[in-house]
């Protein structure tokens, strides 16, 4: 059972709705938090995942926010601390995943992918710093083992992954002393829809641990960073069952 050390903390999710972000929204709920969730297209995941907050008894709003635009952020900002009072954690977890050959790609792909994955968390936790520097918060960006070890097949999403871990540290001693910055990076994740396909089962083969990760594996993580303690920052912590070792 997850124990309450967030009570009555606020936290925003970026791209929350669903899948990882949907999972990493109720931990912290679960945890005692009230969660703030964003979305672009995916309205109707996002009422279904406020339902499931509220059932825990926590408040929860959805706010429709492009973090690649610089006004959707503001608005989303200022909605969240509009309507919880105050921000204690922000959950960079709004990205685009991708494949295509590298040398097949194009630069309207490789900006999209930029756009969400680097710029949006860079914009997200300039304009949510302010409030988190008053709340001594802390910032957790959802990184990916792709942004640690080479993918052929996905080199602008490995790109922008790598570009956060980067940006990770360097927001790390940024916003230092006030807010503490990390990291979690997952490797193969695994979802309902993806159970007995080739690439799942042999991405379980080649794990130390045997199995996949599921998104419950990265919420926990993401709950760690949450409330541990905040001399730790600037880590980025891989969550693979060893698959990159």
């Amino acid at each position: 059972m997850t124990s309450q050390t967030l009570i009555g903390k606020a936290v925003l999710v970026t791209g929350g709705a669903r899948r990882i972000g949907r999972e990493i929204a109720l931990e912290l709920a679960a945890a005692g938090a009230n969660i703030t969730i964003t979305y672009r297209n995916s309205k109707t995941d996002a009422e279904e995942t406020l339902q499931l907050i509220q059932r825990l008894g926590r408040l929860a709003i959805a706010i429709e926010c492009d973090v690649r635009s610089e006004q959707s952020v503001l608005s989303a900002i200022a909605a969240t601390v509009k309507f919880h009072g105050h921000l204690d954690v922000l959950v960079n977890n709004a990205a685009i995943y991708e494949s295509a050959p590298l040398d097949q790609l194009t630069l309207e792909q490789w900006d999209a992918v930029f756009e969400t994955n680097a710029r949006g968390p860079f914009l997200v936790a300039r304009e949510a710093l302010p409030h988190l520097r008053s709340s001594h918060g802390r910032i957790i960006n959802i990184g990916s083992l792709g942004g640690l070890r080479a993918w052929p097949g996905h080199a602008h999403y490995c790109a922008s992954k790598a570009a956060l871990h980067m940006l990770t540290e360097a927001m790390a001693k940024s916003f230092a002393p006030e807010v503490a910055v990390n990291c979690v990076a997952p490797g193969w994740i695994e979802f309902d829809e993806d159970k007995g396909q080739p690439a799942t089962l042999r991405f379980a083969t080649k794990t130390p641990m045997k199995r996949n990760g599921v998104a419950k594996d990265v919420a926990e993580a993401v709950a760690f960073f949450a409330s541990t303690s905040n001399f730790i920052t600037g880590q980025v912590l891989t969550v693979d069952g060893g698959l990159g070792l």
